[in-house]
């Protein structure tokens, strides 16, 4: 036999969705639950109330009438009565009932109630004990054929008159009381009639009332939809604003300013939004100054220093002269070309930053012009001499049109391959693809390629993967220039691991049919 099996998490997940998640659904949702718990309290409290005055006032109107039927009578009946005088004296109550129609019992000191309709109901024992212990008028809630019904217990007594005790006469009391004996007294006679009648009317009357409950529940819950859509308005109104102010802010508006209304909580939030957007206008407005302080003290320190590095360059070259012709010394020699390498490596930094201030302020020139990427590369490999011999190979096997700067381009290119030749492993390959409107370069060396922590930053200005490693001749600034030119032409550059080792560069630039202008 199969079980059933509880829905899969992910079929749960699936339905999620879904479901209704906005705030105002939420809030209209708790106001009308809200709503529905508070109705349906009041209408139990009232139900429960209403439901017990209409049996009490049937109790009492029961209680009422027996005891009227009773005083006018019992006074007839001969004491002690017989079981045929029992049964008349019921048979009486029943016809004297009326819309009532109740059906009675009566019995004589405990004895078997005697009834005069065959089809009355049995007296409850509870309610003949209730009775005689406690010798005053006992009502009971019974259940027969599935109906609610009233069982009704009253004893009788009886009254000797002053001065005449050939006299008694019986009444019905709902207290047995006993006086002193020279002036009369009320006594219990012993006889105790009952009678039960159903409650069909009073329960059509509970009935009446939750069928009216009952309808006017929809009729309540469709008006409290209305106060619950206000509601939730009023809600969501700051909401929203504070939501579009919060999207302002992201997009960089940062002078967006909120209006304050009222003294709640939401009211609080916006205040609270308003400062968080000042302060946040405050400390971009720092940082930005900070930042063009920062680019000036570099656009100007690389400016002061290319006049005397091209002192020291063209004074180093003079020593280079000297110490190749063999005039120095051997330790002036190392010295001179020892300052000769640090001199050409300062310049190049200088050039690095001066190059990295015209990103910075948007005025790096572009000079483009239609060529073919495989001349580019070709150039580039025979001007640093990497033309010749196996630590470079250039795959080049079809034509490849840009609309490029070539300086640029040229500048991207070598910063890649000298990259790959001293990060990585020769042979370094350098392969053009052109596939639809974008022309493709890679770069690919067989090292040990790039640790996966430092990928993310490759092309941060002043990087480097190791920084325990001894200081190399590169600024740090290569490949942050090459992908500033990259994106001067619309381009990308990406690094990535190979899957058989090494690392690999791509360039992506648009091809000459879809390149931007000359600019």
């Amino acid at each position: 036999m199969s079980r059933l099996r509880p829905p899969a998490r992910s079929a749960v997940r699936a339905l999620r969705p879904h479901l209704p998640r906005g705030l105002r659904v939420r809030l209209v949702v708790a106001f009308l639950l809200a709503a529905a718990f508070g109705a349906l309290l009041t209408a139990g409290l009232t139900f429960q109330r209403a439901r017990a005055a209409i049996l009490d006032r049937a109790e009492e109107t029961a209680v009422t009438d027996l005891r009227a039927q009773l005083d006018s009578l019992a006074p007839e009946l001969t004491l002690p009565p017989t079981t045929e005088d029992l049964r008349g004296l019921t048979r009486q109550l029943d016809q004297a009932g009326g819309a009532r129609a109740w059906h009675s019992s009566a019995s004589y000191r405990g004895g078997e109630p005697v009834a005069a309709s065959p089809g009355a109901p049995p007296v409850p024992e509870e309610l003949r004990e209730t009775v005689r212990d406690s010798g005053r008028a006992v009502h009971q809630r019974t259940e027969h054929d599935g109906s609610p019904w009233l069982a009704l217990g009253m004893p009788v007594t009886y009254s000797d008159s002053p001065g005449n005790t050939d006299t008694t006469t019986a009444t019905a009391t709902p207290t047995a009381t006993t006086t002193g004996t020279g002036s009369g007294s009320d006594t219990l006679s012993g006889l105790t009639v009952y009678a039960a009648f159903p409650l069909d009317e009073d329960q059509a009357d509970i009935d009446a009332l939750v069928t009216a409950a009952q309808a006017g529940a929809v009729p309540a819950l469709a008006l409290a939809l209305v106060p619950a859509l206000f509601a939730a308005r009023s809600v969501l109104r700051p909401v929203r604003r504070l939501r579009h102010g919060a999207e302002r802010i992201a997009a960089g508006e940062l002078t967006t300013r909120l209006d304050t209304e009222g003294r709640d909580e939401l009211a609080d939030l916006t205040r609270a939004f308003n400062t968080m957007a000042e302060t946040l206008e405050g400390d971009a407005a720092e940082l930005r100054r900070l930042e063009a302080g920062a680019r000036r003290f570099a656009a100007d320190v690389a400016h002061e220093l290319r006049t005397p590095l091209a002192a020291m360059a063209a004074v180093t070259e003079v020593l280079d002269e000297d110490a190749a012709s063999g005039v120095l010394p051997a330790d002036t020699e190392d010295a001179v070309r020892l300052i000769s390498e640090e001199v050409r490596t300062l310049a190049r930094m200088v050039e690095d930053l001066m190059e990295v201030s015209r990103f910075d302020a948007k005025a790096a020139p572009v000079h483009r012009e239609d060529v073919d990427l495989r001349t580019l590369v070709t150039k580039t490999l025979q001007l640093r001499g990497w033309a010749h011999g196996e630590r470079v190979r250039a795959d080049l096997p079809e034509p490849a049109p840009v609309h490029v700067d070539p300086r640029r381009i040229d500048v991207v290119l070598g910063n890649l391959v000298a990259n790959a030749l001293h990060h990585g492993r020769p042979p370094v390959t350098v392969a053009v693809r052109t596939r639809d409107d974008r022309v493709r370069v890679t770069v690919t060396d067989r090292g040990p390629g790039i640790p996966d922590d430092a990928l993310p930053h490759v092309f941060d200005r002043f990087y480097k993967a190791d920084a325990a490693r001894p200081r190399s001749g590169g600024s740090g600034l290569g490949l942050a220039i090459a992908h500033e030119n990259a994106a001067l032409h619309g381009g990308t550059l990406t690094a990535a691991n190979h899957p058989d080792g090494g690392a690999v560069f791509t360039l992506t630039l648009p091809s000459a049919a879809s390149s931007p202008g000359t600019t």
